[in-house]
């Protein structure tokens, strides 16, 4: 890949009715983070709004993918029924964001999954969600209140691309009252609070696919984990360009 090319990531986004300007009506959207934090680690971000079908085409154009954050996965797609804490399903959100990840997977296209991201890898990949966090932890330091981060310590596994990123302890944002519960056989827990909550976790036998439970995005004096993505999405872009599988 010639260096002087900055790696194209895409950002999947949200799918919502919501009021801009003038307007009240369906936009495909996404926080001004994500951008700035792809931009800061090196990259170019483009947004893959959810839409019907061409996963695999769209990934062809890209080298590396953030699946980013937003509204609860639909608990039936992991054969529960939802709780009454649980968000409304966003049907065309899910079935996008499904089909991006297990793309990426076949393609070993550089991943990182956040928060939301993390819970669509672990269900995508045969995993399941608890529902609703504080029925667990007896607490809400993962979700202190609306529109309000918490802040949590997590410890890294050792000898893992998360803790080669992160160190073998790191202080996180958080916002999420759901979490991994079963894990799908193609993860391996990286990181948990100190509260014992999944926190981290990456695909088996992937160059890179990390995925985190908190928004490495909100905090602009850190870019790690983006860098890290950015970095193997350079690496990926080179071996395409040579043909290399």
């Amino acid at each position: 890949m010639n260096q002087d090319r900055r790696p194209v990531i895409g950002l999947s986004t949200y799918s919502e009715t919501a009021r801009m300007l003038v307007w009240e009506r369906e936009f495909a959207m996404l926080h001004a983070s994500y951008i700035g934090a792809v931009r800061r680690a090196g990259g170019i971000a483009v947004l893959l709004p959810p839409q019907d079908g061409g996963a695999d085409e769209v990934l062809s154009r890209v080298d590396g993918l953030v699946l980013a954050g937003g509204a609860d996965v639909d608990p039936r797609r992991y054969g529960q029924a939802p709780d009454e804490r649980t968000s409304r399903p966003r049907t065309l959100r899910d079935e996008w964001e499904f089909a991006l990840a297990r793309a990426a997977l076949d393609r070993d296209l550089p991943l990182l999954a956040v928060c939301r991201g993390l819970q669509i890898l672990n269900v995508a990949l045969g995993g399941s969600l608890h529902q609703h966090l504080p029925d667990l932890t007896g607490d809400e330091r993962h979700q202190p209140g609306p529109g309000t981060f918490g802040t949590v310590e997590v410890n890294l596994e050792p000898e893992t691309c998360t803790a080669a990123l992160l160190g073998s302890r790191t202080q996180v944002r958080c916002y999420h009252h759901q979490a991994l519960a079963d894990l799908a056989p193609a993860l391996r827990v990286t990181g948990r609070a100190d509260d014992g909550t999944v926190e981290a976790a990456e695909v088996h036998g992937k160059l890179f696919a990390v995925g985190v439970q908190w928004h490495p995005e909100e905090d602009s004096e850190d870019t790690r984990l983006f860098a890290g993505l950015v970095t193997e999405a350079r690496r990926y872009a080179g071996r395409r360009e040579k043909g290399a599988p």
